[in-house]
C-alpha cells in the first residue's frame, strides 16, 4: 500500500507538538496579602523616624476606616506616631526577599482619613539584593535605591488618597531572575504631632503577579525537528529519483 508523503510526516509533526505542549511555563514568587492577620510571617518593619516614635507599622485602626476587603481591620498602618513630637517620618514594611524578574507587578490599595488636614506620603522602593537594608537614618534608603513609586511627594493636603485607591508598579531594567526585595516607605519631613505633616494611612489588598517565561522547547524536541528535516530531504531525494527521465 502506498504511503503518501504527507501521511508520512504526520506522526512526526505530533510528536515535535506534543513535546512543545509537555514542556511548563516557569513563573517567579508570586503573593496575595489581605493582611487578615496584621503584619504578615517574613515582613519586616523598621522605624528610622527622627526622633523615632511609640509606633511602627501594625494592624489597622477600624475607628479611623475599615479594610478595603475582609474584616474591618484586615489591613495594615502607620501614622504619625512614627515620630516623637516633630521630625522626619521614615517607617518601612519590608516584604520577603524573592526571585523577580522584568514585568513582575506589584499591586496594592491605599487610603488616608477622609478630609484629612494633615499630608501623608508614601513610597514603594525596591532592592535588587533582597534582605532588610534601609540604612540606619531617617534619610537613608539602603539597598533600597530603586524608586517604583511615590504618592503625594510634594506633601500637600488632600493629595493623598482619601478612600480605597489602587496603585500599581512593575519592575524593569533587571538582567534575568533577580533575587529582590519590595518595600513600603511612609516617609515626611516636618511630621508629628507637633508638626505641619503626617496623618494616618492604609494598605490592603496587596499582590505580586508575575510575568510567565516563554515555553522552551525540551532537548527531544530539537533532536525529532532534526529528524523531521532529515526525514523531508530523504523523501524529496526518493521522490526526485522516481520522475522519468
Amino acid at each position: 500500500m502506498a504511503v503518501s508523503f504527507k501521511s508520512a510526516l504526520m506522526p512526526l509533526a505530533m510528536a515535535v507538538a506534543m513535546s512543545f505542549s509537555a514542556v511548563g511555563v516557569a513563573s517567579a514568587d508570586a503573593l496575595t496579602e489581605n493582611f487578615d492577620n496584621g503584619i504578615p510571617l517574613g515582613w519586616t518593619t523598621v522605624n528610622n523616624s527622627a526622633p523615632t516614635g511609640f509606633t511602627s507599622w501594625t494592624t489597622g485602626n477600624t475607628d479611623v476606616f475599615g479594610a478595603y476587603d475582609g474584616s474591618a481591620d484586615s489591613y495594615v498602618s502607620s501614622n504619625y506616631n512614627a515620630v516623637l513630637g516633630s521630625g522626619t517620618i521614615s517607617d518601612w514594611l519590608i516584604l520577603p526577599t524573592s526571585t523577580y524578574r522584568n514585568g513582575d507587578t506589584l499591586s496594592f490599595f491605599t487610603r488616608t482619613d477622609v478630609n484629612s488636614a494633615f499630608p501623608d506620603n508614601l513610597e514603594v522602593r525596591f532592592s535588587t539584593v533582597g534582605g532588610v537594608d534601609v540604612g540606619n537614618t531617617a534619610t537613608s534608603v539602603g539597598t533600597f535605591d530603586t524608586l517604583l513609586l511615590t504618592i503625594n511627594p510634594a506633601q500637600n493636603v488632600g493629595g493623598y488618597p482619601e478612600f480605597w485607591t489602587q496603585y500599581s508598579v512593575s519592575l524593569s531594567g533587571l538582567t534575568g531572575d533577580t533575587t529582590g526585595a519590595f518595600a513600603l516607605r511612609y516617609v515626611l519631613s516636618d511630621a508629628g504631632i507637633d508638626a505641619n505633616n503626617g496623618n494616618y494611612i492604609g494598605i490592603d489588598s496587596l499582590d505580586i503577579t508575575s510575568t510567565p517565561l516563554a515555553a522552551v522547547p525540551e532537548m527531544e524536541t530539537y533532536l525529532m525537528m532534526a529528524a523531521g528535516l532529515g526525514l523531508i530531504g530523504w523523501m524529496r531525494k526518493r521522490k526526485s529519483r522516481a520522475v522519468p527521465a
